[in-house]
């Protein structure tokens, strides 16, 4: 079983930065796909960022592109979420989350989420 517990969350102005940070509890495996979703206020939860555990590949949503980025610590068993150049439209509860493989859309595990206000 794996727990995620983000952090890092918290309010900013447009223009600037946060670095969330997630650390996960239990046995992360080479295979494990670590990500980030967000979900505003009215809005579906979207995919954020993706980075699997073993190899390092990056993947982002084309919103983000450029100005966020995904990393990960396996020694320290974190996946981080460096976000520049912060938007209002970035406001949002950040979720935390992973999957065993990167087959499949399904995620098994996710955190309970880091509110990201950022103002205008």
């Amino acid at each position: 079983q794996v727990q995620l517990v983000e952090s890092g969350g918290g309010l900013v102005q447009a223009g600037g930065s946060l670095r969330l940070s997630c650390a996960a509890s239990g046995r992360i495996f080479s295979t494990y796909v670590m990500g980030w979703f967000r979900q505003a206020p009215g809005k579906e939860r979207e995919f954020v960022a993706t980075i699997t555990w073993g190899a390092g590949s990056a993947y982002y949503a084309d919103s983000v592109k450029g100005r966020f980025t995904i990393s990960r610590d396996n020694a320290k068993n974190t996946v981080y979420l460096q976000m520049n150049s912060l938007k209002p439209e970035d406001t949002a509860v950040y979720f935390c989350t992973a999957k065993r493989s990167s087959f499949g859309p399904r995620y098994d595990y996710w955190g309970q989420g880091t509110q990201v206000t950022v103002s205008s």
